[in-house]
Protein backbone atom coordinates (compact mmCIF):
# COMPACT_ATOMS: atom_id res chain seq x y z
CA UNK A 1 0.00 0.00 0.00
CA UNK A 2 2.78 2.06 0.88
CA UNK A 3 4.86 2.52 -2.50
CA UNK A 4 0.88 2.66 -4.40
CA UNK A 5 0.37 5.83 -2.19
CA UNK A 6 3.72 7.11 -2.83
CA UNK A 7 3.70 6.55 -6.49
CA UNK A 8 0.44 8.21 -6.80
CA UNK A 9 1.35 11.29 -4.73
CA UNK A 10 4.64 11.51 -7.42
CA UNK A 11 2.34 11.36 -10.60
CA UNK A 12 0.24 14.00 -9.34
CA UNK A 13 3.28 16.72 -8.46
CA UNK A 14 2.70 18.94 -11.40
CA UNK A 15 -0.95 19.17 -10.28
CA UNK A 16 0.56 20.40 -6.80
CA UNK A 17 2.41 22.79 -8.67
CA UNK A 18 -1.01 23.81 -10.72
CA UNK A 19 -2.65 24.07 -6.93
CA UNK A 20 -0.09 26.55 -6.08
CA UNK A 21 -0.44 28.32 -9.29
CA UNK A 22 -3.85 28.45 -8.77
CA UNK A 23 -3.60 29.85 -5.38
CA UNK A 24 -1.37 32.72 -6.37
CA UNK A 25 -3.71 33.19 -9.36
CA UNK A 26 -1.35 33.20 -11.71
CA UNK A 27 -2.80 33.42 -15.61
CA UNK A 28 -2.18 33.03 -18.67
CA UNK A 29 0.87 35.49 -20.24
CA UNK A 30 2.53 35.27 -16.61
CA UNK A 31 6.41 35.18 -16.96
CA UNK A 32 7.59 32.56 -14.36
CA UNK A 33 11.77 32.41 -14.01
CA UNK A 34 12.67 29.27 -12.48
CA UNK A 35 16.40 30.01 -10.16
CA UNK A 36 18.14 26.99 -11.66
CA UNK A 37 20.73 25.57 -10.06
CA UNK A 38 20.88 22.55 -11.94
CA UNK A 39 20.15 20.47 -8.57
CA UNK A 40 17.11 17.65 -8.45
CA UNK A 41 14.83 20.21 -7.13
CA UNK A 42 15.21 22.70 -9.07
CA UNK A 43 15.08 20.50 -12.07
CA UNK A 44 11.92 18.94 -10.87
CA UNK A 45 10.15 22.45 -10.35
CA UNK A 46 11.70 23.10 -14.10
CA UNK A 47 9.94 20.05 -15.49
CA UNK A 48 6.71 20.32 -13.68
CA UNK A 49 6.23 23.74 -15.21
CA UNK A 50 7.20 22.92 -18.63
CA UNK A 51 4.93 20.31 -18.39
CA UNK A 52 1.85 23.15 -17.76
CA UNK A 53 3.30 25.24 -20.04
CA UNK A 54 1.07 24.78 -22.50
CA UNK A 55 -2.18 24.44 -20.56
CA UNK A 56 -1.93 27.22 -18.37
CA UNK A 57 -0.61 29.79 -21.39
CA UNK A 58 2.54 30.51 -19.06
CA UNK A 59 5.87 32.03 -20.11
CA UNK A 60 8.59 30.03 -18.69
CA UNK A 61 12.35 31.05 -18.37
CA UNK A 62 15.27 29.87 -16.31
CA UNK A 63 18.35 31.77 -14.80
CA UNK A 64 21.43 30.02 -13.13
CA UNK A 65 23.79 32.08 -10.58
CA UNK A 66 27.77 31.37 -10.62
CA UNK A 67 28.73 31.95 -7.31
CA UNK A 68 32.60 31.65 -8.24
CA UNK A 69 32.69 29.54 -5.95
CA UNK A 70 33.21 26.41 -7.13
CA UNK A 71 36.01 25.03 -10.35
CA UNK A 72 32.28 22.95 -11.05
CA UNK A 73 30.17 26.17 -12.04
CA UNK A 74 30.97 26.08 -15.75
CA UNK A 75 29.60 21.99 -15.36
CA UNK A 76 26.61 22.83 -13.68
CA UNK A 77 26.00 25.93 -15.94
CA UNK A 78 26.48 23.90 -19.36
CA UNK A 79 24.32 21.15 -17.82
CA UNK A 80 21.34 23.35 -17.27
CA UNK A 81 22.07 25.20 -20.47
CA UNK A 82 21.47 21.54 -22.05
CA UNK A 83 18.39 21.25 -20.16
CA UNK A 84 16.90 24.40 -20.85
CA UNK A 85 17.33 23.60 -24.84
CA UNK A 86 15.64 20.45 -24.53
CA UNK A 87 12.86 21.95 -22.31
CA UNK A 88 12.51 25.21 -24.89
CA UNK A 89 12.91 27.38 -21.85
CA UNK A 90 14.88 30.47 -22.82
CA UNK A 91 17.86 30.32 -20.44
CA UNK A 92 20.17 33.34 -18.72
CA UNK A 93 23.55 32.91 -16.75
CA UNK A 94 24.34 35.71 -14.23
CA UNK A 95 27.83 35.88 -12.31
CA UNK A 96 28.21 36.90 -9.12
CA UNK A 97 31.03 37.72 -6.57
CA UNK A 98 30.60 36.85 -3.04
CA UNK A 99 32.25 38.39 0.13
CA UNK A 100 34.66 35.69 1.63
CA UNK A 101 35.02 37.00 4.76
CA UNK A 102 31.45 38.29 5.02
CA UNK A 103 30.37 38.57 9.35
CA UNK A 104 27.23 36.98 8.17
CA UNK A 105 29.16 33.73 6.68
CA UNK A 106 30.03 32.61 3.44
CA UNK A 107 26.38 30.88 3.07
CA UNK A 108 24.40 34.01 4.38
CA UNK A 109 26.64 36.18 1.64
CA UNK A 110 26.00 33.93 -1.21
CA UNK A 111 22.46 33.56 -0.61
CA UNK A 112 22.33 37.25 -0.79
CA UNK A 113 24.72 38.01 -3.71
CA UNK A 114 22.31 35.56 -5.66
CA UNK A 115 18.89 36.54 -4.45
CA UNK A 116 19.96 40.30 -5.83
CA UNK A 117 21.11 38.65 -9.30
CA UNK A 118 18.05 37.43 -9.31
CA UNK A 119 15.99 40.25 -8.53
CA UNK A 120 17.41 41.64 -11.79
CA UNK A 121 15.80 39.19 -13.91
CA UNK A 122 12.50 40.94 -15.59
CA UNK A 123 9.92 38.10 -14.91
CA UNK A 124 6.39 38.30 -12.97
CA UNK A 125 7.82 35.79 -10.71
CA UNK A 126 10.72 34.05 -9.74
CA UNK A 127 10.11 30.24 -9.43
CA UNK A 128 12.28 28.23 -6.79
CA UNK A 129 13.04 24.65 -5.93
CA UNK A 130 12.51 24.55 -1.86
CA UNK A 131 10.63 21.65 -0.66
CA UNK A 132 9.54 20.40 2.85
CA UNK A 133 12.52 19.18 4.25
CA UNK A 134 14.15 22.21 3.50
CA UNK A 135 11.69 24.03 5.22
CA UNK A 136 12.29 21.50 7.90
CA UNK A 137 15.71 22.55 7.78
CA UNK A 138 15.07 26.47 8.32
CA UNK A 139 12.47 26.11 10.91
CA UNK A 140 15.54 23.90 12.93
CA UNK A 141 18.39 26.42 12.30
CA UNK A 142 16.21 29.65 12.89
CA UNK A 143 15.06 27.98 16.09
CA UNK A 144 18.32 26.87 17.29
CA UNK A 145 19.51 30.42 16.71
CA UNK A 146 16.66 32.10 19.30
CA UNK A 147 14.71 33.05 16.45
CA UNK A 148 10.83 34.93 17.02
CA UNK A 149 7.34 33.80 15.29
CA UNK A 150 7.96 35.39 12.41
CA UNK A 151 11.18 33.23 11.47
CA UNK A 152 10.12 30.35 12.83
CA UNK A 153 7.05 30.74 10.31
CA UNK A 154 10.26 29.95 7.90
CA UNK A 155 9.70 29.93 4.26
CA UNK A 156 6.40 30.42 2.79
CA UNK A 157 5.32 29.01 -0.44
CA UNK A 158 3.68 32.27 -2.10
CA UNK A 159 5.04 36.01 -1.76
CA UNK A 160 5.07 38.96 -3.66
CA UNK A 161 6.48 37.87 -7.06
CA UNK A 162 8.13 34.31 -5.14
CA UNK A 163 6.99 31.08 -5.91
CA UNK A 164 7.99 27.59 -3.97
CA UNK A 165 5.43 25.01 -5.65
CA UNK A 166 7.27 21.72 -3.82
CA UNK A 167 7.24 23.33 -0.09
CA UNK A 168 4.74 20.95 1.12
CA UNK A 169 6.68 17.80 -0.81
CA UNK A 170 9.21 15.58 0.71
CA UNK A 171 12.92 15.35 -1.49
CA UNK A 172 12.19 11.30 -1.39
CA UNK A 173 9.03 12.63 -4.09
CA UNK A 174 11.30 14.83 -5.66
CA UNK A 175 13.80 12.07 -6.43
CA UNK A 176 11.50 9.99 -7.60
CA UNK A 177 9.78 12.22 -10.24
CA UNK A 178 13.32 13.01 -11.47
CA UNK A 179 14.25 9.26 -11.84
CA UNK A 180 10.66 8.50 -13.31
CA UNK A 181 11.14 10.98 -16.03
CA UNK A 182 15.08 10.36 -16.40
CA UNK A 183 15.96 13.63 -15.68
CA UNK A 184 19.44 14.27 -15.04
CA UNK A 185 20.90 16.77 -12.52
CA UNK A 186 23.99 17.76 -10.66
CA UNK A 187 25.47 17.53 -7.07
CA UNK A 188 26.85 20.62 -5.23
CA UNK A 189 29.94 19.06 -3.44
CA UNK A 190 29.63 21.80 -0.70
CA UNK A 191 26.57 20.36 0.38
CA UNK A 192 28.73 17.84 1.94
CA UNK A 193 30.69 19.94 3.51
CA UNK A 194 29.39 20.18 7.43
CA UNK A 195 31.50 22.85 8.14
CA UNK A 196 27.88 24.76 7.00
CA UNK A 197 25.82 25.01 9.35
CA UNK A 198 22.55 24.09 7.25
CA UNK A 199 24.66 20.91 6.09
CA UNK A 200 25.63 19.28 9.58
CA UNK A 201 21.74 19.59 10.15
CA UNK A 202 21.22 18.04 6.91
CA UNK A 203 22.49 15.44 6.89
CA UNK A 204 23.41 14.60 11.01
CA UNK A 205 21.16 16.21 12.99
CA UNK A 206 17.99 15.75 10.96
CA UNK A 207 18.30 11.78 9.90
CA UNK A 208 19.07 11.44 13.85
CA UNK A 209 15.85 12.97 15.15
CA UNK A 210 14.25 11.07 12.07
CA UNK A 211 14.99 7.84 13.76
CA UNK A 212 12.99 8.44 16.50
CA UNK A 213 10.22 10.88 15.03
CA UNK A 214 9.87 9.32 11.44
CA UNK A 215 7.78 12.74 10.68
CA UNK A 216 9.88 15.04 12.03
CA UNK A 217 10.34 16.96 8.61
CA UNK A 218 6.65 16.87 8.09
CA UNK A 219 5.79 18.45 11.65
CA UNK A 220 8.83 20.94 11.63
CA UNK A 221 7.15 22.26 8.41
CA UNK A 222 3.79 21.89 10.14
CA UNK A 223 4.90 24.43 12.92
CA UNK A 224 6.22 26.49 10.46
CA UNK A 225 2.64 27.40 9.13
CA UNK A 226 1.18 27.70 12.48
CA UNK A 227 4.01 29.93 13.57
CA UNK A 228 2.75 31.90 10.41
CA UNK A 229 -0.69 32.12 11.96
CA UNK A 230 0.56 33.47 15.07
CA UNK A 231 2.62 35.95 13.41
CA UNK A 232 -0.25 37.43 10.78
CA UNK A 233 -2.39 37.25 14.44
CA UNK A 234 0.22 39.72 16.34
CA UNK A 235 0.64 41.59 13.00
CA UNK A 236 -3.17 42.53 13.47
CA UNK A 237 -2.76 42.95 17.13
CA UNK A 238 -0.01 45.52 16.40
CA UNK A 239 -2.68 47.28 13.84
CA UNK A 240 -5.17 47.35 16.57
CA UNK A 241 -2.87 48.97 19.14
CA UNK A 242 -1.11 51.16 16.69
CA UNK A 243 -4.36 52.44 15.61
CA UNK A 244 -5.66 53.10 19.85
CA UNK A 245 -2.23 54.85 19.91
CA UNK A 246 -3.52 57.25 17.55
CA UNK A 247 -1.73 56.00 14.46
CA UNK A 248 2.07 56.46 13.59
CA UNK A 249 3.38 58.93 15.36
CA UNK A 250 1.62 57.46 18.30
CA UNK A 251 1.08 59.07 21.40
CA UNK A 252 3.87 58.54 24.12
CA UNK A 253 0.84 58.62 27.23
CA UNK A 254 -1.26 56.14 24.94
CA UNK A 255 1.87 54.11 24.39
CA UNK A 256 2.38 53.62 27.97
CA UNK A 257 -0.35 52.14 28.85
CA UNK A 258 0.82 48.85 26.68
CA UNK A 259 2.15 46.21 27.98
CA UNK A 260 5.88 45.45 27.59
CA UNK A 261 5.28 42.68 25.27
CA UNK A 262 2.90 44.59 23.29
CA UNK A 263 4.60 47.20 23.01
CA UNK A 264 7.86 45.26 21.68
CA UNK A 265 5.25 43.65 18.71
CA UNK A 266 4.38 47.10 17.88
CA UNK A 267 7.95 48.31 17.36
CA UNK A 268 9.01 44.73 15.61
CA UNK A 269 5.41 45.10 13.18
CA UNK A 270 6.47 48.75 12.54
CA UNK A 271 10.28 47.85 11.69
CA UNK A 272 8.85 45.05 9.60
CA UNK A 273 6.69 47.09 7.69
CA UNK A 274 9.39 48.81 6.65
CA UNK A 275 11.51 46.10 5.53
CA UNK A 276 14.00 45.91 8.26
CA UNK A 277 15.44 43.70 10.30
CA UNK A 278 14.20 43.38 13.42
CA UNK A 279 16.57 44.29 16.57
CA UNK A 280 18.15 41.90 18.90
CA UNK A 281 15.70 41.17 21.71
CA UNK A 282 17.93 42.75 24.38
CA UNK A 283 18.07 46.59 22.23
CA UNK A 284 14.49 46.19 21.82
CA UNK A 285 13.87 45.79 25.46
CA UNK A 286 15.78 48.76 26.43
CA UNK A 287 14.34 50.56 23.62
CA UNK A 288 10.96 49.91 25.48
CA UNK A 289 11.88 50.95 29.13
CA UNK A 290 13.49 53.80 27.83
CA UNK A 291 10.10 54.80 25.86
CA UNK A 292 8.34 53.86 29.08
CA UNK A 293 10.53 56.28 31.16
CA UNK A 294 10.25 59.09 28.81
CA UNK A 295 9.14 62.42 29.90
CA UNK A 296 8.18 63.05 26.06
CA UNK A 297 11.47 65.02 25.55
CA UNK A 298 13.66 63.90 22.56
CA UNK A 299 15.42 60.54 22.39
CA UNK A 300 16.82 58.57 19.66
CA UNK A 301 16.78 54.80 20.48
CA UNK A 302 18.75 52.56 18.22
CA UNK A 303 17.38 49.32 17.10
CA UNK A 304 19.95 48.03 14.44
CA UNK A 305 18.59 49.35 10.84
CA UNK A 306 15.92 50.78 12.87
CA UNK A 307 15.23 53.58 15.17
CA UNK A 308 12.63 54.43 17.93
CA UNK A 309 12.08 58.36 18.60
CA UNK A 310 10.55 60.04 20.63
CA UNK A 311 10.03 63.83 20.34
CA UNK A 312 7.11 66.32 21.85
CA UNK A 313 5.21 63.48 23.40
CA UNK A 314 5.33 61.71 20.17
CA UNK A 315 6.83 58.10 19.18
CA UNK A 316 7.68 56.31 15.39
CA UNK A 317 10.20 53.97 14.19
CA UNK A 318 12.03 55.17 10.70
CA UNK A 319 15.29 53.75 9.36
CA UNK A 320 18.35 54.51 11.23
CA UNK A 321 20.33 57.64 10.08
CA UNK A 322 23.58 56.42 8.18
CA UNK A 323 26.61 58.24 7.80
CA UNK A 324 26.41 62.34 7.07
CA UNK A 325 26.19 62.79 3.31
CA UNK A 326 28.77 64.50 1.27
CA UNK A 327 27.97 67.83 -0.62
CA UNK A 328 27.22 67.74 -4.08
CA UNK A 329 26.41 70.57 -6.70
CA UNK A 330 23.38 70.84 -8.31
CA UNK A 331 23.40 71.30 -11.91
CA UNK A 332 19.83 71.15 -12.80
CA UNK A 333 19.12 67.70 -12.41
CA UNK A 334 15.71 66.29 -11.23
CA UNK A 335 17.41 64.87 -8.16
CA UNK A 336 20.34 63.98 -6.52
CA UNK A 337 21.52 61.20 -3.66
CA UNK A 338 21.29 62.31 -0.25
CA UNK A 339 22.13 60.00 2.25
CA UNK A 340 19.73 56.88 1.61
CA UNK A 341 17.07 58.64 -0.08
CA UNK A 342 17.05 61.44 -2.67
CA UNK A 343 16.39 64.91 -3.31
CA UNK A 344 13.79 65.79 -5.73
CA UNK A 345 13.41 69.35 -7.72
CA UNK A 346 9.85 69.98 -8.73
CA UNK A 347 9.85 72.79 -11.40
CA UNK A 348 6.69 74.35 -12.10
CA UNK A 349 5.42 77.71 -12.31
CA UNK A 350 4.53 79.87 -9.60
CA UNK A 351 5.80 78.14 -6.45
CA UNK A 352 9.70 77.34 -4.92
CA UNK A 353 12.48 78.63 -5.56
CA UNK A 354 13.22 80.74 -8.40
CA UNK A 355 14.95 79.46 -11.43
CA UNK A 356 16.08 82.51 -12.54
CA UNK A 357 18.36 83.09 -9.09
CA UNK A 358 19.53 79.69 -8.67
CA UNK A 359 20.84 80.06 -12.16
CA UNK A 360 22.73 83.09 -11.99
CA UNK A 361 24.70 81.72 -9.09
CA UNK A 362 27.96 80.71 -9.53
CA UNK A 363 27.51 77.41 -7.47
CA UNK A 364 24.56 75.77 -6.44
CA UNK A 365 25.29 73.17 -3.90
CA UNK A 366 23.09 70.12 -1.52
CA UNK A 367 24.90 70.45 1.47
CA UNK A 368 24.88 69.67 5.96
CA UNK A 369 24.22 73.09 7.85
CA UNK A 370 27.14 75.88 8.35
CA UNK A 371 28.08 76.75 11.90
CA UNK A 372 26.36 80.05 11.34
CA UNK A 373 23.69 79.42 9.16
CA UNK A 374 20.37 81.91 9.24
CA UNK A 375 17.53 82.44 6.90
CA UNK A 376 14.37 84.23 6.71
CA UNK A 377 11.52 81.27 6.49
CA UNK A 378 9.29 84.57 5.26
CA UNK A 379 8.75 87.68 4.21
CA UNK A 380 8.75 90.55 6.65
CA UNK A 381 10.28 88.52 9.46
CA UNK A 382 14.14 88.87 10.77
CA UNK A 383 16.58 85.73 9.99
CA UNK A 384 16.52 83.37 12.33
CA UNK A 385 19.10 80.69 13.56
CA UNK A 386 19.27 76.97 12.18
CA UNK A 387 18.30 75.61 15.55
CA UNK A 388 15.28 77.89 15.98
CA UNK A 389 14.18 77.32 12.55
CA UNK A 390 14.31 73.69 13.22
CA UNK A 391 12.88 74.09 16.69
CA UNK A 392 9.67 76.22 15.26
CA UNK A 393 9.04 73.42 12.11
CA UNK A 394 9.64 70.71 15.03
CA UNK A 395 12.51 69.02 13.26
CA UNK A 396 14.15 66.72 15.72
CA UNK A 397 17.86 67.06 17.18
CA UNK A 398 19.07 64.04 15.49
CA UNK A 399 18.01 64.87 12.35
CA UNK A 400 19.46 67.93 12.06
CA UNK A 401 22.86 67.20 11.16
CA UNK A 402 21.69 65.31 8.51
CA UNK A 403 19.40 67.52 6.57
CA UNK A 404 19.97 68.44 3.38
CA UNK A 405 20.32 72.44 3.08
CA UNK A 406 20.59 74.19 -0.62
CA UNK A 407 22.89 77.02 -0.86
CA UNK A 408 23.32 79.10 -3.83
CA UNK A 409 26.87 81.01 -3.33
CA UNK A 410 26.88 80.33 0.25
CA UNK A 411 23.63 81.64 1.07
CA UNK A 412 20.85 78.89 1.90
CA UNK A 413 17.85 78.78 -0.07
CA UNK A 414 15.81 75.77 1.09
CA UNK A 415 16.02 73.61 4.07
CA UNK A 416 14.55 70.26 4.37
CA UNK A 417 11.89 70.50 6.84
CA UNK A 418 12.05 73.91 7.10
CA UNK A 419 11.44 75.49 3.79
CA UNK A 420 12.62 77.89 1.37
CA UNK A 421 14.33 81.42 2.19
CA UNK A 422 11.55 84.37 1.73
CA UNK A 423 14.49 86.00 -0.40
CA UNK A 424 14.66 83.80 -3.07
CA UNK A 425 11.09 82.93 -3.65
CA UNK A 426 9.59 83.15 -7.13
CA UNK A 427 7.61 86.39 -8.05
CA UNK A 428 4.23 85.73 -9.40
CA UNK A 429 4.12 82.67 -12.12
CA UNK A 430 8.23 82.77 -12.63
CA UNK A 431 9.33 79.65 -13.19
CA UNK A 432 9.98 77.77 -9.97
CA UNK A 433 12.09 74.31 -8.37
CA UNK A 434 10.53 72.97 -5.34
CA UNK A 435 13.29 70.61 -3.63
CA UNK A 436 11.54 67.62 -1.96
CA UNK A 437 13.73 65.45 0.52
CA UNK A 438 12.91 61.40 0.24
CA UNK A 439 14.52 60.64 3.18
CA UNK A 440 14.63 56.65 2.58
CA UNK A 441 13.70 54.29 0.02
CA UNK A 442 12.96 51.06 1.78
CA UNK A 443 12.48 47.93 -0.07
Amino acid sequence: MAVSRNKADTADLPGRVAAILNAARITAGSHLCVALSGGVDSVVVLHALAVLREQRGLVLSAAYVDHGLSPNAGHWRAHCERLCAALKVPFTSLQVTVERDASEGLEAAARKARHAALASVAADWMVFGHHQDDQAETVLFRLLRGTGVRGAAAMTAIEPGRLRPLLATGRVEIVAWAKAHDLAWVEDESNADPRFTRNFLRQDILPRIATAFPSASRMLARAATNFREADELLVELAALDGAACGGEPWRLSALKTLSEPRLRNLLRARIHALGLDAPPRVRLMEAVRQMRDSDGSARYLPLGAAAGCVYRGEVWVEPAIGVRPRAVRWRCEQELPWGAGTVRFVRGPGAGLSLTRLKAADAVMLDVRTAALQMRSAAGRPRHSFKNLCQEAGVPPWLREVLPVLYADGEPLWIAGVGISADACVVGEEEGVLPVWERWAVD
